[in-house]
């Protein structure tokens, strides 16, 4: 079995960061840092420009290779999004073009080719 990333992009403020970390705890995710969800709203900049953490890291202790990446360093504010239906609940997923912008914008070399396929779906 292979590994299952997912990268969460949220609107920075206090109610959604803190119901992103509950919600991965809910499903038995552990965070990699010490860190409150206050902490991260509120020294998010200075976690960026200082220690370079672009993305807050969950991990399931029982299977490693699952794992979430909370992007610290892009604000969903504002960002089209899409509502799809899955047998869940309903989930709200970037647009592609917000979505290869923000991969763009990164610069590292994966996400660059992630927005080169991107481009490429019809």
């Amino acid at each position: 079995r292979g590994a299952l990333i997912i990268d969460v992009a949220l609107a920075w403020n206090d109610e959604a960061v803190a119901k992103a970390k509950a919600a991965l705890q809910a499903l038995g995710l552990v965070s990699q840092l010490p860190i409150t969800a206050a902490d991260v709203v509120r020294h998010r900049q200075r976690y960026i420009a200082e220690r370079n953490l672009l993305e807050w890291h969950f991990h399931n202790p029982d299977a490693p290779l699952e794992q979430v990446d909370v992007l610290i360093a892009y604000d969903l504010a504002g960002k089209a999004v899409q509502r799809v239906r899955t047998a869940g609940g309903t989930v709200a997923v970037l647009s592609a073009k917000d979505l290869i912008a923000m991969k763009r914008a990164s610069g590292r070399r994966q996400d660059l080719e992630d927005a080169d396929a991107l481009e490429r779906l019809p």
